[in-house]
């Protein structure tokens, strides 16, 4: 069993930002893959599952604020007896990264990412695979209102002919199933 489970924040007027790109993706990757629909769990999440190649896929998608969304990774992980280095797969945005990328590891320090330093902390490990995709940063901006607006019509469509799909083949080459 594998949980995906990505950065976001659960409300609307934030669904479309650049924070919520690994959201977007995991929507995008639920359609491709045809996971059931999403219902409500006993995580403080909503899920959704999938079987591929007789192993059980999980998107987990953290219904708390996003620096407590942690709790919902710790109880599915706790619930299903899961190992974070081989079992969980978090997918999140990166600003110091050049738009377009995609990076996958199986260990990484949490950067400036506060949500990544919080799952380090109460998982106590770095080590769990972890998928980061560009958001880059504009210097003009304060982090937190760039990363909270929204994309330009340019990047929507770059993100919808492009990035999701690299995202995707980059993903089903690394969930090792």
């Amino acid at each position: 069993m594998k949980i995906i489970v990505w950065l976001w924040n659960p409300w609307t007027e934030y669904s479309k930002t650049r924070h919520n790109v690994g959201f977007i993706f995991l929507d995008f990757l639920k359609e491709k893959l045809n996971f059931e629909d999403f219902k409500d769990s006993k995580f403080k999440a909503v899920v959704s599952e999938w079987v591929l190649n007789w192993e059980k896929l999980i998107l987990l998608k953290p219904m708390t604020y996003m620096n407590l969304s942690w709790e919902s990774v710790a109880n599915a992980i706790n619930f299903y007896k899961l190992d974070c280095k081989n079992d969980i797969i978090v997918i999140f945005d990166d600003i110091s990264m050049d738009f377009w990328k995609i990076r996958f590891r199986d260990k990484w320090s949490a950067g400036w990412h506060n949500w990544i330093k919080s799952l380090i902390e109460k998982l106590w490990t770095e080590e769990f695979k972890r998928i980061k995709v560009w958001v880059w940063f504009d210097p003009k901006y304060d982090v937190s209102d760039w990363v909270l607006s929204k994309f330009s019509k340019q990047e929507s469509e770059e993100l919808s002919n492009y990035i999701l799909e690299e995202c995707y083949s980059l993903f089903l080459e690394k969930i090792n199933i």
